[in-house]
């Protein structure tokens, strides 16, 4: 082989095995990079599908008054409407509301009315 092909051979060979390592460091920075932050649950918006029975303001309609209550107490009803625990008379409208419901959204939709 020509001297020339050799070394322009040897030359892609050392840019192609930079190529390489500088990929595998970006590879390296994304795999160790922090996980993001959950985005913060919305009470407000966990609250939205809420309003047509327990009100705006949660002031009570169809459903009891939940403006005031104590955060835990809202959390635990509505981890046991989820559980499928009978509560009350209104427990088959609130079990499937509750169904979709995460912790977080527990949390911040009781903050939530706490505060009304």
């Amino acid at each position: 082989m020509p001297k020339v092909v050799e070394e322009a051979k040897e030359a892609v060979e050392q840019e192609v095995a930079a190529q390489v390592e500088k990929a595998s460091e970006q590879v390296k920075e994304v795999v160790n990079a922090p996980a993001p932050e959950p985005a913060a649950v919305s009470g407000d918006k966990v609250y939205a599908t809420c309003v047509g029975c327990h009100g705006a303001q949660g002031e009570g309609g169809v459903g009891p008054k939940l403006a005031g209550q104590a955060v835990d107490a809202v959390v635990d009803k509505l981890q046991r409407y989820k559980a499928g625990e009978q509560i009350g008379p209104l427990t088959g409208m609130m079990a499937p509301m509750a169904s979709g419901l995460s912790d977080a959204d527990m949390q911040a939709v009781a903050e939530y009315v706490n505060q009304l």
